[in-house]
Order: C-alpha cells, then structure tokens, then sequence
C-alpha cells in the first residue's frame, strides 16, 4: 500500500521526519565515533589487506 504525503496527518508526516533525522543523526555519530577510534581504523587497514590477499571466507563456503 503506498501512502501520499497528501494523505498524511500533519503528526504522522512530523513523526515521519523526525525519525528520519534521528536515524541519519545516529548514523552520522556512529561514523564519527568509528573513524576517531585509531583500533577502528587498524581493523578496517587489516581488513582490507587480508580480502587483497585473499584471507577470506564467503558466507556461502561456511558449514
């Protein structure tokens, strides 16, 4: 079922927003919080490395 904005509420349509800008809001921190972790950061270089050299398992060959 897809709704209009024309057939909204003004609540449902603030309620809508709002959560959207809480959801990028989180997101958006969660990010800043992950890159100012120099450990974060390392996992993320070894990561990287370890799919270049091919150190990786897919889902699909797991048991």
């Amino acid at each position: 079922m897809t709704v209009k904005v024309k057939d909204m509420t003004a609540e449902e349509l603030q309620k809508l927003i709002t959560e959207s800008i809480n959801d990028v809001v989180e997101d958006l921190m969660e990010d800043i919080l992950g890159l100012s972790s120099e450990e974060y950061l390392q996992s993320i270089e070894e990561a990287r490395t370890d799919y270049k050299e091919g150190r990786i398992t897919k889902l699909e060959d797991l048991p």
